[in-house]
């Protein structure tokens, strides 16, 4: 919406103009996401659900009477900023509306005196996801000088054709367990929240200083993205509103995202990450969060189906482990995932867009 005003007003008001640049609108976005959050938020938490405790999650209790489902408020202030700041296309309106969407099934199921289940939160989980990749896969077709979808990959220098159908399911599996392991994630004050700001302000560069831009694309031998740098203001933007959320979150904590927040916002990131072109950046954007969260689905999964025990003698999620086993504080554990973490993604990009 700035976007376009800076352009009818430019002609009035020179400096009208500053908002037609990327730059401006990622510092405007990302600072008046964390000022909102920072200073909106603890006037909503009278109306927010308290938390009652978390099952099988060592000290559990402590997170017990907490507000909680605050996600409700971060990632609906995230939609009307970005709807501000981002001049948006059908398929950024229809991002906003799935990831709004997938933060209000995970906000009713925190609100709820019963839980939802396993079961049916996957299957909601499963149908947004899949809408999104639908969705998405259309407009890269769309997009496509020959109608065709294109990943690039580690190693290669050319580009591959893949079918929609298999998009579809790649997208749809990746953003369904980036929601999922996301989720698994939330259990120690500000430790989810702190591995996806890392996530998000990764995704940010790439799509505003590589993938967006033509030339910089073009000699590290990689499809430059078309909106690159309108995704990149969007996700400056979530992260700004995760600032603020952190700021209240940072151990000992005063509120809790709950399914809301975190379902949202693993959402976003696996979604953005498809859109990347290369389905491996989930390495450099989350691989403590799946390490994390993701051994343990797939523990409960073969145990629950298949009868096998995996990893028998490990806690998931493994922050648990290692409260348990090492005796880690949450303070401990912060800090060493987001080191390993960060380790981590500057090794997957450096050998993403170097090593080809």
């Amino acid at each position: 919406m700035l976007y376009f005003l800076g352009g009818l007003l430019n002609q009035y008001f020179g400096p009208a103009r500053l908002l037609q640049s990327y730059t401006v609108l990622i510092v405007l976005s990302l600072y008046c996401g964390f000022i909102v959050v920072r200073f909106g938020m603890p006037h909503f938490f009278k109306f927010m659900p308290h938390d009652r405790g978390r099952e099988f999650t060592v000290n559990g209790e402590a997170a017990k009477g907490k507000p909680t489902g605050v996600g409700v408020f971060f990632i609906s202030v995230f939609v009307l900023l970005s709807i501000l700041f981002v001049p948006l296309d059908w398929f950024e309106l229809s991002a906003l509306a799935l990831t709004w969407l997938m933060m209000l099934t995970g906000f009713l199921d925190d609100r709820s005196i019963k839980s939802w289940g396993e079961y049916k939160k996957a299957l909601l989980d499963l149908i947004i996801s899949l809408a999104a990749s639908v969705l998405l896969a259309v407009y890269l077709t769309g997009e496509s000088s020959d109608d065709k979808i294109y990943f690039w990959l580690p190693f290669l220098t050319h580009k591959i054709s893949v079918a929609p159908w298999v998009f579809v399911v790649i997208s749809t599996v990746l953003i369904w367990a980036s929601v999922n392991t996301t989720n698994c994630t939330d259990g120690v004050d500000g430790l989810s929240s702190s591995l996806v700001l890392i996530a998000l302000l990764t995704v940010g560069v790439i799509f505003y200083f590589i993938l967006g831009h033509k030339d910089i694309a073009a000699y590290l031998l990689v499809p430059s993205v078309k909106n690159g740098a309108s995704w990149a203001v969007m996700t400056f933007c979530l992260a700004g509103v995760l600032m603020g959320y952190l700021w209240h979150n940072a151990y000992p904590s005063k509120c809790l995202m709950g399914d809301a927040g975190s379902r949202a916002l693993g959402f976003f990131i696996g979604l953005s990450v498809m859109i990347s072109g290369n389905p491996f950046l989930i390495f450099a954007t989350s691989s403590i969060i799946f390490v994390n969260g993701g051994l343990g689905l797939m523990k409960v999964f073969l145990k629950r189906f298949f009868h096998i025990n995996f990893f028998s003698s490990i806690r998931f999620p493994l922050h648990d482990h290692m409260k348990v086993k090492f005796g880690w504080s949450p303070t401990q554990i912060l800090i060493k995932f987001m080191m390993l973490q960060l380790l981590i993604t500057l090794a997957v990009v450096g050998i993403m867009f170097k090593v080809r």
